[in-house]
């Protein structure tokens, strides 16, 4: 089943960038943002900028380490071990081994059988699967928070790497012929499944920061080209690019899903969890090259427990005026001065607009978990469809990689043709706008699955019961309808392209109003929300199964369309606003005798900044 790759590609997306997918180069920017961005520059520098310069000259990229491309590749060695591990998941518990099979897992060849295991039927396959996944994507927040808290993200990202390594051992060992055989795969394979996850998870919040500490420009800064044209070196656009190499590294790990399939469909276990093994190997010999050469920051705390304490003031202060205009502003320092408040707090004003925006985006996460399930079905449910269909000696689980397919064609269309006609046509497709067609595209892609299902049902040799496992004739071959498999690949390419217009511009959008000192765990906090999608999965699992899946496939297709409209209702003034980039650079400002709430001198606290780069 596939995954949301793109969510992955958004990690990098940080206070200080957005990822740009409907402009082919530089960003432009309007005069008001130009005043907004010139505001947070302190003071003087080389190069600088003035506020008409920055409205009018061409934004450029400037140098990009080549540590950050070799980070990337780290990445791709990362994400290609975990997809080739998890794409089979759901074939090796919920199918039997097969009669006549090799013994490795194979099934005969030229049957229409599938590759199997463990055979605990889709129930349980459900249950491990959307267990697994949520782990992955929920436990993130609480190493998100100890990286910027205490271990720092270098450390904890090889400490994921340790427990990855152990995980591919393990599973490599479940695949024995003998364990298979005798049915005592379930306890290595599931101890390494879940191993997995917790590896994965204290490197996905952690990689994508480290990659962006990277980039040396900070500020943008005036240069003349060889050809005569001044332009900006813009450390926007800069981040921009290396996101776009990240992103796709990401898709083309996810689409090594097509060689674990094709390995267990005509070899067995055994190879099919040796090839992540295999990708797997160079990640710690690159992170050891790396650690020496990277610009790497000291755990600097975390700002969660002040964000708590504002929400908690304006919740006692403002609570009648939640969700509307001004409710924030009753945590700001000069509003408690100016009430008389004897309280002294340790931000300052524009940390409470960090937070107030930061809620704001972060609120758009809600709707993430209906376009997730849109996209891949509730919990296996396209999984137990494509068991269904006549795969013609493929693989049934090779077509979910249609969604990382779809996503790599998809993404330089947008970025360089579609968008790109739209502006210059003075069309203002928003980051809403594409939000809610996203979500709308997530659903027809879900009717595309809810009719497949009906069909396999109706004209199936099974009926309503084509996916069980007592849909098989007398020499144990599965039975399937007459509808070829690859007539998944329209909702699977629907779901990945309807990624592209939801993850991409939501995860810009909240990333860059996050408090700069929880980088970390923001990007943990964008996993969960696919995190509750996995939840549901595992929360209806018992429903997930014959004679059901039309309606486990089609029930949040009708909700997709709802909450579309709903989504575009409650935030379409956001396509209104000008991005405004986060600029606040002491989050933790204790405030002079001037501006000191209790009318006493406090020093300022300095912000722990020092980079320990290893040379």
């Amino acid at each position: 089943m596939a995954d949301a790759k793109t969510a992955d590609a958004q990690f990098t997306i940080g206070a200080d960038s957005h990822l740009a997918m409907d402009q082919p180069g530089a960003m432009i920017h309007a005069d008001t943002k130009a005043e907004s961005v010139a505001a947070g520059m302190e003071g003087d520098y080389d190069g600088k900028p003035t506020p008409e310069e920055l409205g009018t000259l061409r934004r450029v990229a400037g140098k990009i380490p080549y540590t950050a491309y070799v980070l990337c590749f780290a990445e791709f060695c990362e994400r290609g071990s975990y997809y080739s591990s998890v794409g089979v998941i759901s074939n090796f518990v919920n199918r039997s081994l097969p009669r006549g099979g090799n013994g490795y897992g194979a099934p005969p060849k030229g049957s229409q059988s599938t590759a199997g295991a463990l055979g605990l039927g889709t129930v349980k396959a459900t249950a491990v699967s959307q267990s697994f996944k949520m782990l992955v994507y929920c436990l993130p927040v609480i190493f998100g928070y100890i990286a910027d808290t205490y271990t720092g993200r270098f450390k904890l990202i090889c400490y994921g790497v340790g427990v990855f390594g152990v995980a591919h051992a393990l599973m490599i060992a479940s695949g024995a012929p003998s364990l298979l055989q005798h049915g005592h795969s379930a306890a290595p394979y599931l101890i390494s499944l879940y191993v997995l996850a917790i590896g994965a998870a204290m490197f996905k919040p952690c990689v994508s920061p480290t990659l962006l500490d990277q980039i040396e420009e900070t500020k943008p800064t005036i240069k003349t080209l060889k050809t005569g044209e001044r332009v900006i070196i813009d450390p926007e656009s800069t981040t921009e690019r290396v996101v776009l190499w990240f992103y796709l590294l990401i898709n083309v790990g996810g689409f090594l899903g097509v060689p674990s399939s094709y390995l267990a469909k005509n070899v067995g276990w055994m190879a099919t969890f040796a090839l992540p093994m295999g990708i797997y190997v160079p990640l710690p010999f690159v992170l050891w090259y790396l650690h020496k050469r990277l610009t790497l920051y000291p755990p600097g705390g975390s700002d969660l427990f002040n964000c708590f304490k504002v929400l908690g003031i304006c919740l006692k202060s403002n609570f009648k005026r939640f969700g509307r205009h001004g409710f924030w502003e009753a945590a700001k320092p000069s509003v408690l001065a100016a009430n008389g408040s004897s309280k002294t707090v340790p931000w300052n004003d524009q940390f409470v607009d960090d937070v107030r925006r930061t809620f704001q985006a972060t609120g758009m996460f809600c709707f993430f978990p209906i376009q997730y399930i849109n996209d891949n079905g509730l919990g296996i449910s396209a999984d137990a469809l494509s068991t269904m269909l006549r795969t013609d000696g493929q693989p049934n689980d090779l077509i979910s990689n249609f969604n990382s397919l779809s996503i790599i064609i998809m993404a330089p269309v947008l970025n360089y043709l579609l968008y790109p006609y739209l502006r210059s046509k003075h069309i203002h497709f928003g980051p809403v706008a594409r939000i809610t067609f996203g979500l709308f595209l997530s659903a027809v892609g879900a009717v595309g699955y809810t009719v497949l299902n009906y069909y396999a049902y109706k004209i199936g040799p099974c009926g309503h019961y084509g996916s069980s496992k007592s849909c098989v004739d007398a020499d144990g071959n599965s039975l399937v309808a007459n509808i070829s498999v690859w007539w998944m690949a329209i909702p699977y390419a629907l779901g990945g392209i309807s990624e592209l217009f939801v993850n991409v511009p939501a995860y810009g959008l909240a990333y860059s109003r996050a408090p700069k000192n929880m980088r970390s765990l923001v990007t943990a906090l964008n996993l969960f929300s696919t995190g509750i999608a996995y939840a549901l999965g595992l929360a209806f699992a018992g429903i997930i199964k014959d004679p059901f899946l039309t309606w486990d496939l089609g029930a949040p297709a009708i909700i997709g369309f709802v909450a579309a409209a709903l989504f575009y209702y409650l935030f379409r003034h956001i396509d209104e606003e000008e991005y405004v980039l986060s600029t606040n650079d002491d989050y933790h400002l204790q405030h002079q005798s001037d501006s000191s709430i209790a009318g006493t001198e406090i020093n300022e606290k300095a912000v722990n900044a020092d980079s320990t780069k290893v040379v």
